[in-house]
């Protein structure tokens, strides 16, 4: 189980189930400048000035927001560029927290009834920063995968995925190259796209993400398996195999029930039957733009 390495120009990062941390590859401009990522030195945006032409997605509960605006209008035609910014609140980080209500924060009363009371706090710039993820230059396509769009539940039963998800993935050349990674295990032979690919030749290699992955957890990080989500995405982000460890109660996106399949589950099934997943119906969801859709309903109607 290893780290597949991203190709290059790719900002992206990258962490195995052991907890080993791996900085994303870095664009041309940040290695000649001498930064890398993480770096506490002062930058630039790569693009000057940035007109909000609209909200792609907003989320009050997730505190994230998605912009896309026209960058560089000052120069050039005039016209400006396309890029997409996301800006999010950052976790509370306790030893900050501490320090701030040490000190004499900035506070603005907003409710107060009896022992309970409710403020707007002012934290000094070094505890209000915002984690901000810039896309630049951006084509009609990134629009579209940050714009909120409807979402339709479909049952693709094993025959679906052999006529028509699997040749409409390959016809898209989804790439296997590892281009939307986060916190995840990778291992390191080709070849299973997906949950669709695992029969039971695969359990040794299953039952071993599982274990090693646990263990290292647990060492590196005093987080038990019972308080681990292990699961894997059908349809997955990207088609190399991958599985996913999330603390249980860290709410992780795509954890819901009709994406998320849980790893040891997965064991269990193609131990009692090896071919399970080249013949179950499974539920996901697919964007109300999505052509795959429209073509699972067509197979539907007929």
């Amino acid at each position: 189980m290893a780290d597949a390495a991203p190709p290059p120009g790719k900002r992206k990062r990258e962490q195995d189930a052991a907890g080993v941390e791996a900085a994303g590859t870095e664009d041309k401009e940040t290695k000649e400048a001498g930064i890398g990522n993480g770096t506490s030195a002062s930058v630039r945006f790569p693009f000057s000035g940035f007109r909000v032409k609209k909200v792609l997605r907003e989320s009050a509960r997730d505190k994230i927001l998605f912009l896309h605006g026209k960058v560089n209008e000052a120069s050039g035609d005039g016209n400006g560029e396309d890029a997409v910014v996301i800006l999010e609140k950052t976790p509370f980080q306790v030893e900050q927290v501490a320090q701030l209500l040490m000190g004499s924060p900035e506070l603005q009363l907003q409710f107060s009834n009896d022992i309970y009371s409710t403020y707007h706090m002012f934290p000094p710039r070094q505890l209000s920063d915002i984690k901000t993820t810039v896309v630049y230059p951006v084509t009609e396509k990134h629009l579209q995968k940050y714009l909120r769009q409807d979402l339709r539940l479909v049952r693709e039963t094993g025959a679906d995925h052999r006529n028509i998800t699997l040749p409409y993935l390959v016809s898209q050349s989804l790439s296997i190259q590892l281009d939307d990674l986060y916190l995840i295990a990778i291992c390191h032979r080709r070849g299973i796209r997906s949950l669709r690919d695992l029969t039971a030749e695969h359990l040794p290699l299953l039952r071993n993400i599982l274990q090693e992955g646990q263990e290292a957890i647990l060492q590196r990080y005093q987080v038990p398996a019972d308080r681990l989500r292990v699961y894997l995405h059908y349809l997955p982000s990207y088609y190399h195999l991958h599985v996913h460890f999330t603390a249980l109660g860290f709410e992780a996106p795509g954890s819901g029930v009709e994406r998320a399949h849980l790893l040891a589950e997965v064991i269990e099934n193609l131990e009692h039957d090896p071919e399970h997943y080249q013949r179950r119906t499974l539920t996901f969801a697919l964007r109300a733009d999505e052509p795959l859709l429209q073509l699972l309903q067509e197979a539907h109607k007929s």
